[in-house]
């Protein structure tokens, strides 16, 4: 299904074909029936969340600060349920969330490249207990960026796609 996108450069959807690519990868890592809740960050159209929830995961909640409509009517148009979407600053919503004991099986964070906010998500989703053990984070950054795994999260794989994109999967490992 096509999915509703916005109108200008501001957002960058994921291309078609990373995100083919990135979930037969993840479809050799997870049981998506088995996914209990998803997190997708900087959702921009909500396509991977979308995608999460079309394979079989539970629910979903969106983060994105300009696009919650578009995300909305998307979710809308797919007729998917236990979807909530929060528009406004994820790092407000990941402390709101934190606060609430939520934790997640699968986070995904596609933040607007080389602004430093992919190590930001990470350290944060890290320091806030947001990604339950043996779960996933998956983050969509450019290719020249480089961020450092935090303590109990493993890197699992790195792919890159042309010169301008990358996707980074990371599991996190249990306590010590």
């Amino acid at each position: 299904m096509r999915l509703k996108t916005p109108t200008g450069l501001s957002t960058r959807p994921t291309a078609d074909r990373v995100k083919e690519s990135l979930f037969s990868i993840l479809s050799g890592l997870i049981n998506f029936p088995e996914i209990n809740s998803v997190l997708d960050i900087f959702a921009g159209t909500g396509a991977l969340g979308l995608e999460a929830i079309s394979r079989g995961a539970n629910s979903a909640i969106f983060i994105d600060n300009a696009t919650a409509e578009i995300i909305r009517e998307n979710i809308s148009r797919t007729r998917f349920e236990n979807c909530n979407v929060l528009r406004g600053d994820f790092e407000k919503f990941l402390v709101k969330l934190a606060k609430q004991n939520q934790a997640f099986d699968l986070i995904f964070s596609d933040p607007p490249y080389a602004k430093g906010l992919a190590q930001k998500s990470l350290a944060l989703v890290a320091e806030k207990n947001l990604l339950v053990e043996g779960g996933l984070m998956i983050i969509e950054h450019g290719t020249t960026e480089i961020f450092a795994a935090p303590i109990n999260f493993q890197l699992v794989r790195k792919i890159t796609y042309g010169h301008t994109t990358a996707i980074t999967i990371f599991e996190r490992k249990a306590s010590s």
